[in-house]
């Protein structure tokens, strides 16, 4: 049994883990934080999660509660995620962080796009990127593993396989992306109260969003990246434009290099159709597909998943049962909940 402990579970995300984690046959959720929520039984916060967590109550982050547990996660802002990690890598089997406070290999990128110096470098180097898809190798073991979010999750599977294979210009890329108002976080904020999003679209983050450089990282290429805020709980759906490097490229040709690329992957599904986000609703899936536009030179791939599964908790999940030796897909779905 591994045991588990849970900083930062009184927010969406922490909550998601709470539900993944339940349906875990080897997870078995010992310590849970939730500083803004603490004394506050988790089934009353989150109905929910009643049946599986009866007796759960947040509590304040003490340390000691999380030493020697076998995996910790670390669903907190970026900040508060790199105070804490120096005091549990190395001594809990292995830390999961869902912030980005550990996802830039380039420290000196973290000011301009996050507002503060990094100061750990030598932790920075050591964490592994948590995406199995493209990092498996790297994670069995990793004592840190910096899981990605939804945008970049959603943009990366789509586009790096094409840039891998030199099917598509590394500049010039645009990713066009749009997210349940989820992915905002459950603190009251005026973006994202019932009144400012139903019935609306918008557009932020123009021009500098700071997944930005963590897409290029992974992708491999010079991009420009626009998200929308859309009216629906979960989901991300990526809609991204790239030139083909050689110009005979076609349809069915990006869609062979992205079925190469991940023949026998459990979690993503290309397909000729294009992906809808509540296909993908509950499970840790990603759907894709592509197409070129001959009149235009244009490559067009779209991706949708949801962005508190695979996009965020089902992914640190994923990328854990990795790090820890277990069965990758253990405790996930495939399938998404529909209608």
């Amino acid at each position: 049994m591994v045991t588990v402990g849970i900083i930062g579970a009184s927010g969406y995300t922490g909550a998601e883990l709470l539900r993944l984690c339940a349906q875990h046959p080897e997870f078995r959720v010992v310590a849970a934080t939730g500083d803004t929520q603490a004394g506050t039984r988790a089934a009353d916060l989150y109905p929910s999660l009643a049946a599986a967590y009866p007796d759960l109550v947040f509590s304040t982050f003490d340390v000691a509660d999380f030493v020697g547990l076998d995996l910790v996660f670390l669903g907190l802002p970026h900040e508060a995620s790199m105070a804490l990690a120096p005091q549990l890598v190395g001594r809990a089997g292995c830390v999961v962080d869902l912030s980005a406070a550990y996802r830039l290999k380039d420290a000196s990128l973290y000011p301009r796009w996050y507002g503060f110096e990094h100061d750990q470098p030598e932790l920075l180097a050591s964490a592994v990127y948590g995406l199995p898809e493209l990092h498996r190798a790297e994670l069995p073991g990793a004592r840190l593993v910096a899981t990605p979010g939804c945008y970049v999750t959603a943009a990366t599977l789509g586009l790096a396989p094409l840039v891998r294979a030199g099917l598509i210009a590394t500049s010039g890329v645009v990713v066009d992306a749009a997210s349940g108002v989820s992915g905002a976080g459950r603190a009251l904020k005026h973006g994202s109260l019932f009144c400012t999003v139903d019935e609306d679209m918008t557009a932020y983050g123009l021009l500098d969003h700071r997944h930005t450089p963590e897409m290029e990282q992974e992708i491999g290429a010079t991009l420009l990246f626009t998200p929308h805020l859309v009216p629906m709980n979960r989901g991300i759906l990526a809609t991204c434009y790239a030139r083909p490097v050689d110009p005979s490229t076609d349809t069915a040709a990006l869609l062979e290099a992205l079925r190469s690329a991940y023949a026998g992957e459990p979690f993503v599904v290309v397909g000729a159709t294009p992906p809808s986000t509540k296909a993908t609703l509950g499970s840790n899936s990603v759907h894709m597909t592509a197409r070129v536009d001959e009149r235009t030179s244009t490559a067009v791939i779209v991706t949708a998943l949801d962005n508190l599964a695979k996009g965020a908790s089902g992914g640190a999940v994923q990328a854990a049962n990795v790090a820890l030796g277990l069965p990758e897909a253990m405790g996930l779905s495939s399938v998404g909940v529909y209608p």
